[in-house]
C-alpha cells in the first residue's frame, strides 16, 4: 500500500495528468509481477527439466508446438467467456489453471515426460486464458496517451520480478539432490500463482456492454481493414523468431555451462538488461518512431544471431542473449502499442478488443509453431552450425516488420 502511494505521489509530481496511471493499472502491474515471479522460477526451468528427463530436443519441440497450437483455441474460449461475463473472470481462471498445472507437475514428477502431451495441452489452455484476460485488461486500464508508458513500466515490473526468480531457482536446483530441486521450485511457483489470483480480486468486474462475440466475422474484417491485417501479419513474423527463443537459449546455456544455477544467474543478468530497456522506453519512447524502433531491434537481433555462425560456445551464446535481451523488448513493446492503436480504429470503437487479441495470438502462435518446426527439421540434433543458420535466417526475416507497420493510422471508425 505504501509503495503505491509513493508511486502516485511521484507521478503527480513529474507527469501531466494524461500520462499518469490509474489505480487499476497499478494493481494490474502488481498482479503481473507476482505472476511473473512464479513463472520466472518455474517456466525458465520447465523446458530444461523436460530436456533433463528425456535428453531429446524433439520432445521439447513437440511440447512447445502443442502448447502454442492449443493456445489460440484457449484464447477463443477465454475471449467468449470474457465477452459473456468479464475479462477478469477469464484472467483469474488463467492464473488458477497455471497453479493447477504446476500442482500436477509436482504430483507427476518424473512422469511428466511420459505424459508430456497432456501437460502441454493443459499448459497451453492455462496460458491462453491468462493472456487473453491480461491483454484485454492492458487495453482497458491504459489510454492512448499513457499506453506506451504503461507497457514499458509493465516490462520493467515483469522482468524486475523475474530477476530474483531464476537465481533462486538455479541455486535451489543446484543445491538439491537429483531432480528434487525442480519440484521445490514448482511448489513455490504454485504458491505465487495463488497469491496473484487473490490480488486480482482487487480489480472489480466490468461486464461488457456488447456481449456479442464477433470472432466469426474477423475474416471479413481482415479483408476490409488492410492496416489491421498487416498488424496481424507483423505478429506472425515476430513469432517466427520468438518461438525458438522461448526454450532454446536455456538449453544452449546448460550445454555450454553444465550447471542449472549458472543458467539461473545468467537469466537474472538478461532480465536486468530487459528492465533497463523498459526504463529507457518508459522515458523516451514515442509512438511516432515505431518503424525506427523496429529497424533498430531487427538489426540488433540479426547481429546477435550472426555471432553464433563463428561458433556456438559460452561467449557467443551470452553475447547473443545480451543483444536479444536489449532489442527484443523494443520490438515487442512497439508492436503491442501499435496494435492497440489499431484496435481503436476498428468498428464499434474498442468493443472488438477481445476478438482482436484472439486474432493477434492466433498469428503470433502460428509464427512460433512454424519456427519450432523449422528448428526440429533442420537442427533437431542440436548441430551448432544448423542452429546458427536457422536463427540467422529467422532473425533476418524480422526486417519484414518494416513493411507492415506505419506510424500514421486512419481515424477511428
Amino acid at each position: 500500500m505504501g509503495s503505491r502511494k509513493w508511486w502516485r505521489r511521484q507521478e503527480r509530481a513529474v507527469l501531466p495528468p494524461e500520462r499518469r496511471l490509474g489505480k487499476n493499472a497499478i494493481i494490474s502491474l502488481n498482479i503481473h509481477a507476482c505472476f511473473q515471479f512464479g513463472s520466472s522460477m518455474s517456466g525458465l526451468f520447465l523446458n530444461l527439466y523436460l530436456w533433463r528427463l528425456t535428453q531429446d530436443l524433439v520432445i521439447n519441440g513437440l511440447y512447445n508446438i502443442l502448447v502454442f497450437g492449443i493456445a489460440p483455441a484457449a484464447f477463443a474460449a477465454g475471449g467468449w467467456l470474457a465477452k459473456r461475463k468479464d475479462r477478469m473472470v477469464t484472467y483469474r481462471l488463467g492464473i488458477l489453471m497455471n497453479a493447477l498445472f504446476y500442482l500436477l507437475v509436482i504430483v507427476a514428477q518424473e512422469n511428466v515426460a511420459e505424459f508430456f502431451v497432456l501437460f502441454a495441452l493443459l499448459n497451453g489452455i492455462a496460458s491462453g486464458f491468462y493472456w487473453v484476460g491480461y491483454l484485454v485488461l492492458q487495453y482497458d486500464v491504459s489510454t492512448e496517451t499513457n499506453r506506451i508508458r504503461y507497457l514499458a513500466i509493465n516490462m520493467i515490473a515483469f522482468n524486475a520480478a523475474g530477476l530474483a526468480g531464476p537465481a533462486l531457482a538455479g541455486f535451489v536446483i543446484q543445491s538439491s539432490e537429483g531432480l528434487r530441486g525442480y519440484i521445490i521450485i514448482f511448489s513455490l511457483a504454485f504458491v505465487m500463482f495463488l497469491i496473484a489470483a487473490t490480488v486480482s480480486f482487487r480489480i472489480p468486474l466490468q461486464p461488457a456492454r456488447h456481449r456479442t462475440f464477433y470472432l466469426r466475422l474477423m475474416g471479413l474484417l481482415m479483408s476490409k481493414h488492410r492496416r489491421w491485417r498487416h498488424g496481424l501479419y507483423s505478429f506472425f513474423i515476430f513469432g517466427l523468431f520468438q518461438g525458438i527463443m522461448l526454450f532454446l537459449p536455456n538449453i544452449l546455456l546448460f550445454l555450454t555451462l553444465g550447471r542449472e544455477d549458472w543458467v539461473g544467474y545468467f537469466g537474472v543478468f538478461f532480465s536486468a538488461l530487459i528492465v533497463a530497456t523498459g526504463y529507457v522506453l518508459s522515458r523516451i519512447a514515442k509512438k511516432e518512431n515505431a518503424r525506427k524502433y523496429l529497424l533498430l531491434s531487427s538489426t540488433g537481433i540479426t547481429l546477435g544471431s550472426s555471432l553464433l555462425l563463428i561458433e556456438v560456445s559460452l561467449w557467443s551464446v551470452v553475447l547473443f542473449m545480451m543483444l536479444f535481451s536489449v532489442f527484443n523488448p523494443l520490438a515487442m513493446n512497439t508492436l503491442t502499442s501499435y496494435y492497440y492503436r489499431l484496435i481503436g480504429t476498428l468498428p464499434l470503437k474498442g468493443e472488438l478488443r477481445v476478438e482482436s487479441v484472439i486474432m493477434r495470438e492466433l498469428f503470433l502462435n502460428g509464427g512460433r509453431i512454424v519456427s519450432i518446426s523449422i528448428l526440429l527439421l533442420f537442427a533437431g540434433n542440436l548441430q551448432p552450425a544448423a542452429i546458427a543458420i536457422v536463427l540467422l535466417v529467422l532473425a533476418g526475416m524480422q526486417f519484414l516488420l518494416l513493411r507492415l507497420v506505419r506510424e500514421e493510422l486512419p481515424v477511428s471508425q
